[in-house]
């Protein structure tokens, strides 16, 4: 994911970490804060690694995302996410965004449509 700049960091089963550095002269909109259409790129990137941490190719059905703190200074953006219901065609995940300071940005809750399998990767491991 290098066009847009995220960075996968932790994988395990059933969670993901992603993050991304914000830049002020690319990432905030014309009031001087990071543009909320950044955090939800960069919240539904960790969606699709979390359904593959399962083995599931994943498509989002219903994404919602609390917006708790805005961002007005270059920092850096960290989702973890964590399945909350894996079922046979659909999957609730989780997910918290926060600053490098720790501070809840965002909550995210979401379901995913499980599209297909990934077959070299096990549902549980």
């Amino acid at each position: 994911m290098t066009k847009f700049g995220v960075h996968i960091g932790e994988i395990k089963c059933g969670s993901a970490e992603v993050s991304i550095d914000v830049d002020p002269a690319k990432h905030f909109n014309h009031r001087d804060i990071c543009h909320g259409g950044v955090m939800l790129a960069l919240a539904d990137s960790v969606l699709g690694v979390t359904g593959a941490s399962v083995g599931a190719v994943v498509a989002t059905l219903n994404f919602s995302m609390n917006f708790i703190r805005g961002v007005h200074e270059p920092t850096t953006l960290t989702v973890r996410s964590h399945i909350k219901h894996a079922g046979h065609s659909t999957m609730v995940i989780e997910a918290e965004m926060t600053d490098s300071e720790k501070h809840l940005i965002g909550t995210i809750l979401t379901t995913m449509f499980v599209v297909d399998r990934f077959k070299e990767i096990p549902a549980k491991w």
